[in-house]
């Protein structure tokens, strides 16, 4: 009987034996007469940190707020009435060269200084004055078109809750003040504020400026659409809605060329670039600074961008299509900061359209660098000046159940 030792001595004899004959018998890579020396491999390529070119889009893109003003474009006006000069009676004492005859069907409507108006005396014994138009012979007020319109309340009452509700003082708190309704408070305010941004579109225009400033400030506003809540329920419950409040200033003078509160999306950017384009000369391009929200490229671009054809790159084949490119004198830079953990950590500048030397060229006039300190300043403002938009405060904005003060 064979051993178990001798057993394990002649497999370990057998397995030597094979791993001898493996080794002489394995091809060797290493050894013949054709072998090429190894080369190291290159150092990868480091990504270059100069700014491409923009290549172009093949589409303009849409603005709803153009093929809006194209749509309801106004007429121009034609050949005025003639004047009519009143043949009977004394003189005119009072002044009507300033107003105009509102009434829809009257030819003279929108003309002023044609001599068809006169006054008409106090109509009950009240502070405003009335006027007859002698060609539709029709009656109006000369509050006609302002906030005082049908106001039984006197003016400087009304004067006085609208500068409150401008220093920032809540809707209660001016009802409480002036003793009045706080739905009438908010009537006040929404009627005053239409009559403000009319009056702003028909002065500000054809305003040039060489810098523009744009930046969106997050707040929790209440939203109340019409016919979804009565006034009243509107001052009680307010609906909480995340919003932003867009702004647009000239930082050399210091003139708000623009404000809109909607969400921060490209079409709110597109308008609010719109309206700025509509406040300035048509020949205007200013340099534009904003943070890095992205939508503000593609919502200037389309407003300063023109088709350009590029040059063929090959001598035979189809022609390269049409691209959209911004204008040559558009001068567009961001300031993009980095946040972590409410901290600013990081501020990086970034020219998109143009150099940065015509950045810089435009910026030295005034001794600055690429920055929106200007606005930012106009946020702190809005924060300062409207309790709902605050980032601490005890209102209904931010506290659920808190009364609107």
């Amino acid at each position: 009987m064979v051993s178990h030792l001798f057993f394990y001595q002649l497999m370990f004899l057998g397995l030597l034996w094979f791993c001898v004959m493996l080794h002489y018998a394995w091809p060797n890579a290493c050894t013949g007469g054709d072998q090429r020396p190894s080369q190291p491999l290159p150092p990868p390529r480091k990504r270059s940190s100069d700014p491409k070119p923009f290549p172009g889009l093949t589409r303009k893109p849409p603005c709803a707020a153009c093929e809006q003003a194209h749509a309801y474009a106004p007429q121009p006006p034609g050949c005025p009435p003639p004047r009519i000069v009143p043949a009977r009676g004394r003189p005119r004492q009072v002044d009507t060269s300033q107003h105009f005859c509102p009434h829809p069907t009257c030819a003279y409507r929108g003309w002023v200084g044609l001599g068809n108006l006169s006054a008409n005396g106090h109509p009950s014994g009240g502070p405003w004055r009335q006027f007859y138009c002698t060609a539709c012979e029709g009656y109006f007020q000369e509050t006609h078109g302002t906030p005082f319109h049908g106001k039984r309340v006197a003016p400087e009452k009304l004067v006085w809750a609208v500068g409150a509700l401008a220093e920032g003082l809540g809707i209660r708190a001016v009802a409480r003040v002036f003793e009045v309704d706080p739905t009438t408070v908010l009537a006040w305010l929404v009627e005053v504020a239409e009559h403000a941004a009319a009056f702003a579109q028909y002065v500000l225009h054809d305003v040039r400026v060489t810098q523009v400033q744009l930046d969106e400030l997050f707040a929790l506003l209440s939203a109340v659409k019409t016919g979804e809540v009565s006034e009243g329920e509107a001052i009680a419950r307010l609906s909480r809605s995340p919003h932003w409040v867009w702004a647009a200033i000239d930082p050399v003078t210091q003139l708000l060329l623009t404000i809109e509160v909607g969400d921060r999306t490209l079409a709110m950017a597109q308008r609010v670039v719109h309206q700025v384009v509509q406040v300035l000369a048509p020949d205007c391009v200013p340099l534009f600074l904003t943070d890095g929200f992205k939508e503000y490229t593609t919502a200037l671009l389309t407003h300063y961008g023109q088709w350009m054809h590029p040059p063929r790159q090959r001598a035979q084949g189809p022609a390269p299509k049409p691209r959209w490119m911004p204008l040559p004198g558009l001068l567009y830079a961001q300031v993009i900061k980095t946040v972590r953990r409410r901290r600013l950590i990081r501020i990086r500048h970034r020219v998109v359209f143009g150099t940065l030397e015509a950045v810089q060229q435009v910026l030295a006039a005034c001794g600055w660098q690429i920055n929106t300190a200007f606005i930012e300043r106009v946020n702190l403002s809005i924060r300062q000046h409207v309790a709902a938009v605050g980032r601490r405060v005890t209102t209904l904005c931010k506290v659920t159940g808190c009364e609107f003060c």
